[in-house]
């Protein structure tokens, strides 16, 4: 079945002038973080994250960015998870932003590190109960029987945490990726869309714009 051809959008929102950027793709990035957070886009800090296995098969999935710095992008999982065991083996990784009403995307690519268990603690500390509770309850990409089995699980959490401080599990925590190259889209009229992407070269970074 092909697509319809009335699905087709016309990108005309903006333009991409590659010297706005600058020269630090990561500054660059806060500024659109922040342009579509105005915007009123729902969840700006949705990214799809593509890994891939010791076999080479590749996968991808949506996670939530839950912090970026000059360090890289941080987000939180199941270290037993699917994406965890990848990550592990392969620790590379590339994330992908899409942000329709501005007709942006963000693509980033890069080795992959564990958060600092510090950090993952204080992050972890912040999350809702449920979602602390979710995190030991969960066996994460794993088979279970049936819904009641996993609820069975979320119940006896709460049970042996009932009156006391959720500590995070020894098998969760945080990724980042550490990006070696990150490219900024903005979409334009007739599928001549503004590409720019910027390259690690030591400690600096390498701009250049590639064709749509």
């Amino acid at each position: 079945m092909e697509t319809p051809r009335d699905l087709d959008v016309r990108y005309e929102v903006s333009r991409l002038d590659a010297d706005a950027l600058g020269s630090d793709p990561i500054e660059a990035f806060g500024r659109w973080f922040a342009e579509a957070w105005e915007a009123g886009v729902r969840e700006p800090h949705a990214m799809a994250l593509a890994t891939v296995s010791a076999d080479g098969w590749p996968s991808s999935r949506m996670v939530l960015l839950k912090g970026h710095d000059a360090r890289g992008f941080c987000f939180y999982t199941n270290f037993e998870s699917r994406k965890g065991r990848e990550l592990e083996q392969t620790p590379r990784a590339a994330l992908t932003f899409w942000w329709g009403a501005l007709e942006r995307q963000v693509r980033i690519e890069g080795g992959v590190e564990r958060v600092e268990d510090g950090t993952a603690d204080a992050y972890f500390e912040s999350r809702p109960v449920d979602s602390r509770i979710s995190a030991w309850a969960s066996p994460q990409s794993e088979v279970v029987p049936d819904r009641a089995a996993l609820e069975l699980r979320v119940a006896e959490v709460e049970a042996r945490f009932a009156g006391s401080p959720i500590p995070r599990p020894p098998f969760w925590g945080g990724f980042r990726v550490v990006p070696r190259r990150i490219e900024f889209w903005q979409g334009r009229p007739g599928r001549t869309h503004d590409r720019v992407a910027f390259e690690r070269a030591g400690a600096q970074w390498q701009r250049s714009r590639l064709a749509p």
